[in-house]
């Protein structure tokens, strides 16, 4: 499958973009889900280039798939005990479908038309800076290291937290070889700070324990 917003990307990018076939006079039948295109181990970037599925793009393209289901599943725990924020997780997962079309247009091949159209500007990233500075001003400071815990909703923002640095690790390298643009990188960093906070937040909201790391006797 197509890796790029418009193309059909499984995963951040949706499949909004494939073009489903039909019988002609007939009326249209189920889309299908699977092309056959990948069997091969290639598949294709927004620019047109077909590249090993092992390729560090879609290395990056995969990680901020995961990251995007897993803030998903920790909306669904925060929505059932009524957290606010769930909105900015949904919202979240919207940026990172922008995130995934800018990674799929790699620079080197891209073409100004590509370029408009996966831009990335730094506008998400000062949004989040905001929402930092909103919930940190509400939280004790922090006196110890803690550890993922803090009831289902703060783990799953934990875990959700640790993804968002792999993704991070996985995008660095291609903004440093000039493949996309740096706000990607600078958006991840700043998102796994704000999931972090967003994880005490929630175990703060809900009355639950945050465990401390506590180093063990020699």
């Amino acid at each position: 499958a197509a890796v790029a917003a418009g193309r059909g990307l499984r995963g951040p990018l949706g499949m909004a973009g494939r073009r489903w076939r039909s019988g002609v006079g007939s009326p249209e039948r189920a889309p299908r889900i699977y092309t056959r295109t990948g069997d091969s181990g290639f598949s294709s970037t927004f620019t047109g280039e077909r590249r090993p599925k092992g390729d560090r793009i879609f290395e990056a393209l995969g990680a901020t798939d995961e990251l995007s289901s897993a803030i998903g599943l920790a909306g669904e725990f925060s929505s059932e005990k009524g957290h606010t924020f769930v909105d900015q997780l949904h919202k979240v997962q919207c940026m990172l479908q922008d995130v995934g079309s800018n990674l799929a247009t790699p620079l080197s091949s891209a073409r100004e038309a590509h370029r408009k159209r996966t831009s990335f500007s730094e506008k998400p990233i000062l949004e989040l800076e905001q929402w930092i500075d909103s919930y940190s001003e509400q939280l004790p400071p922090l006196r110890a290291f803690i550890l993922p815990s803090g009831g289902r909703s703060s783990a799953a923002l934990h875990f959700s937290r640790a993804v968002c640095r792999r993704a991070e690790r996985c995008v660095v390298p291609l903004v440093q070889a000039g493949e996309a643009d740096p706000n990607v990188a600078k958006y991840l960093n700043r998102l796994s700070d704000y999931l972090f906070v967003l994880a005490r937040y929630a175990a703060m909201k809900e009355g639950k324990e945050e465990k401390i790391y506590i180093k063990p006797e020699p």
